[in-house]
């Protein structure tokens, strides 16, 4: 047993025959960065929306402290502290960021300047966000995730589409932010799982194959053959 902040035991979603997450158990531990890797079509996207309650479980259990989340609604899990960000910029692009992300906050002030400030943007508080590049616009939206006070974070893909000097920052805000929360990370970039995460999932049609310390996954036959080294070829 983990001293996990949220224990997703067996968890499974069927659409109709096909099983996109099977049988999938993933503990988020405080002050950790569990990454999730895979092919696509791995069923990483569906774990993430099964964790922040934006798809209901066909089986399994969700437990956030000591606090079981089973079937909770989206909104509901987003105010017991699981935050999370999407694949797609999802920000509000003639606004500015402090009005992005006080709406996230619900108006709160003093939560809306600590988000900013957590999300490094306080010097572009005053910035339209169509003004911004994508991986601001990325910052932003990790911003408007902390200002609901997160105690979880679940990040899908923040680096997509950067270049090498704004992955770098995205690399460092998340280093920064680990010391504060349990983080789940999906991302493709593998110089950037290997750079942020204490622990590695790799999933495969839905399942995991191989699960621990990324040194022995990246040392794991299995994963060579079904992801990482078709990834480096």
């Amino acid at each position: 047993m983990t001293n996990a902040l949220l224990r997703a035991e067996h968890l499974t979603k069927r659409f109709g025959g096909l099983a996109a997450v099977n049988d999938v158990s993933i503990d988020l531990v405080f002050g950790q960065i569990h990454a999730v890797i895979g092919p696509n079509g791995a069923g990483k996207s569906t774990l993430t929306n099964l964790l922040s309650g934006d798809l209901a479980l066909t089986s399994g259990r969700m437990v956030l402290g000591d606090q079981d989340i089973t079937g909770w609604p989206m909104e509901r899990i987003s105010r017991q502290g699981i935050g999370r960000s999407f694949q797609k910029t999802n920000v509000f692009l003639p606004l500015s960021v402090f009005e992005n992300v006080r709406l996230a906050a619900h108006f709160d002030l003093a939560q809306t300047q600590q988000a900013i400030r957590l999300a490094k943007l306080e010097h572009q508080a005053q910035t339209v966000a169509s003004n911004m590049s994508h991986g601001e616009q990325r910052q932003l939206e990790i911003a408007m995730c902390l200002a609901t006070q997160p105690q979880v974070l679940i990040l899908d893909e923040p680096l997509a589409g950067m270049g090498t000097v704004e992955a770098k920052r995205m690399i460092e805000l998340l280093h920064t932010l680990k010391a504060n929360h349990a983080i789940l990370l999906i991302e493709h970039d593998m110089d950037a799982v290997f750079a942020l995460a204490d622990v590695l999932t790799v999933m495969v049609n839905g399942q995991v194959i191989a699960s621990g310390t990324p040194e022995n996954v990246r040392a794991d036959a299995t994963v060579q053959a079904a992801y990482l080294g078709d990834a480096h070829e």
